[in-house]
């Protein structure tokens, strides 16, 4: 467990130990992956909405590591499960990317790049960017960092870091919505 006891919090919810488990196993897996985890806390959120609209859930998941801290909220219309994995995905991409910055593997100067999403494949989860140059870029929804994948849209301006993967070629990492003109 995290150097700091993991705090787990329901809002306007019953505790669920099923939930709970969960949640610790996930933990318990990101710090497998990245001992150095100071502390965890993990707040899951039932919204009332109109009773037509359905249940709204939110997760908001806040990581301490040593000089860094990370926060992400994740939604959901019906299934808690779900925002709960959308918001530990993100922190697992978050904590590879400190990994890497950690080992050298990613240069610290990397310069975010702005563009615009050409086109989604939405079944198989990955899209291409327009780049400034008119060329085009290709990402998986599991570089996307904020919004999640299924937020996007063609013609939405993102921001992203190239990157060469010894399989894949070029290819857009850490992919959000940016405040910018594309190019």
């Amino acid at each position: 467990m995290p150097q700091v006891p993991l705090q787990i919090t329901f809002r306007h919810m019953p505790h669920s130990d099923a939930v709970e488990a969960l949640v610790r196993d996930k933990v318990d897996k990101l710090e497998e992956f990245y001992p150095a985890l100071i502390s965890c806390r993990v707040v899951i959120e039932k919204e009332a909405l109109h009773h037509q609209q359905g249940q709204h859930f939110n997760v908001r998941l806040d990581l301490h590591v040593p000089g860094h801290e990370f926060a992400t909220t994740r939604e959901h219309h019906e299934d808690f499960d779900i925002a709960i994995r959308d918001a530990f995905d993100v922190a697992r991409r978050w904590l590879e990317d400190e990994a890497r910055q950690q080992r050298g593997d990613v240069k610290l100067h990397d310069t975010p790049q702005h563009g615009k999403v050409a086109r989604l494949v939405a079944g198989e989860r990955f899209g291409f960017i327009e780049k400034a140059d008119g060329s085009e870029l290709y990402f998986s929804a599991e570089n996307v960092v904020d919004p999640d994948f299924g937020a996007l849209e063609p013609g939405m301006k993102v921001q992203f870091i190239e990157d060469y993967g010894a399989d894949e070629g070029p290819q857009a990492k850490r992919v959000s919505v940016g405040r910018h003109s594309a190019g």
